[in-house]
């Protein structure tokens, strides 16, 4: 199986004179050269402000600014580029939606679905605008291996369910959870589904289209592009009813104290001059996972999956959280009694790189009973030897703590 270590710089790096093992893709993801050298090459020969400018700079900045919007659209199989919101990350994205179409479509009384393996990025926006209008955030229940319960599902909804909003793949169980399949069920109540799809779009193969939900958010830097970049995936008929989030520059048609017109899609969102030289450098992260392909990275990330699974259920007293039948390469777990950031920073002192903590997801922790869990979450730069490091480790972990 192909090693693409070689591909990221920074992996070639020893961490308290270990080699650097990176088990944190689901915070974050490193990132390939060729990455890299776009953003710097945009700054050294084409740095310019896009969309304003009749000179050649701001003309070839410009073009592949929208170059890459045209890849997301691509890559994800919507029907059109002003479909493809670009914002600063996942975050911004669903609070776009929750503001704009929760301001003019929500009152008193309303119900939005939330489920309870939510990161908090997809709860807090959506109990900010309950509070502002009414309305109510009503969990969705999981079973303990980590799955939505769809029978519960089903039940939740009545006429004052106005909102779902689901991940398509948990942070800290790995659960991938059926998304085509409840979306089909919030539609035939008339009722929109925004889908978190952060911890998927790097995993799985994403197909907008197929999926058929509404709304979908993902961020640049969990993909292997830079920080700072976000997609909101809309379906055209909301977004173009939705009003604009922000106001400001490259988002108006004309401006005068009288009345303002907004632009047209995808402008209408993008107020402000925008991180142009990231969202470049999420186009060519972009054509670095199609040149390895999805089916690939699946295959390799599946085969990590097992393997850590393995190893990791071998050790006495560890407990990994979230048994789900289909899953994304995420495994958290607790290790006996032994607090999870003391078990991180042993680690760290190894040189392996994992989350420990209740990874933006309390009520999660809750619902499984615990303050707070390890997680190690794999990309396509890892490899057996990272698993048998990351086993090694733990049982020095288990050593020092006896």
């Amino acid at each position: 199986m192909m090693n693409y270590k070689k591909d990221f710089p920074i992996l070639n790096q020893t961490i308290h004179g270990k080699p650097l093992i990176y088990l944190d893709s689901g915070a974050s993801s490193q990132k390939p050269q060729c990455v890299i050298d776009a953003i710097s090459q945009y700054y050294q020969h084409d740095h310019a402000n896009i969309h304003r400018g009749v000179y050649e700079l701001s003309q070839r900045a410009t073009h592949l600014y929208e170059a890459a919007r045209h890849k997301i659209k691509e890559f994800i199989n919507a029907a059109h580029a002003h479909e493809i919101i670009l914002v600063r990350g996942t975050t911004e994205a669903i609070n776009l939606v929750a503001q704009s179409y929760g301001r003019t479509h929500f009152k008193v009384g309303d119900e939005i679905l939330v489920s309870t393996m939510e990161h908090h990025s997809n709860i807090v926006p959506w109990q900010m605008i309950a509070e502002q209008c009414g309305a109510k955030v009503v969990a969705i229940p999981i079973t303990d291996n980590g799955e939505i319960d769809l029978q519960v599902y089903k039940k939740l909804f009545s006429i004052r369910t106005k909102m779902v909003a689901v991940t398509h793949a948990s942070n800290v169980l790995g659960t991938i959870n059926p998304i085509k399949e409840m979306t089909a069920i919030a539609h035939e109540h008339n009722v929109p589904i925004l889908v978190d799809g952060a911890q998927a779009l790097p995993h799985l193969p994403v197909d907008i289209q197929d999926l058929n939900c509404d709304f979908y958010a993902f961020s640049s830097h969990k993909a292997y592009g830079p920080t700072g970049v976000g997609v909101l995936y809309g379906k055209t008929e909301l977004l173009e009813k939705m009003p604009p989030y922000q106001g400001g520059g490259d988002m108006i048609e004309r401006v005068s104290f009288a009345k303002t017109t907004y632009a047209k899609l995808p402008a209408k969102f993008e107020a402000g001059t925008p991180n142009i030289a990231d969202v470049i450098g999420f186009g060519v992260a972009i054509d670095y996972l199609e040149k390895i392909g999805i089916e690939t990275i699946v295959g390799k990330e599946q085969d990590l999956l097992a393997y850590a699974t393995e190893k990791l259920s071998a050790i006495p007293e560890l407990r990994i959280i979230g048994n789900a039948a289909h899953k994304v390469a995420v495994i958290s777990f607790v290790l006996g009694d032994i607090h999870p950031h003391d078990i991180g920073t042993v680690l760290d002192h190894e040189g392996i790189a994992v989350r420990a903590g209740h990874h933006c997801a309390m009520p999660l922790m809750e619902r499984y009973n615990i303050p707070a869990c390890v997680r190690a979450s794999f990309g396509i730069y890892n490899t057996h030897e990272d698993v048998d490091a990351l086993v090694a480790g733990l049982e020095s972990v288990k050593r020092l703590f006896k």
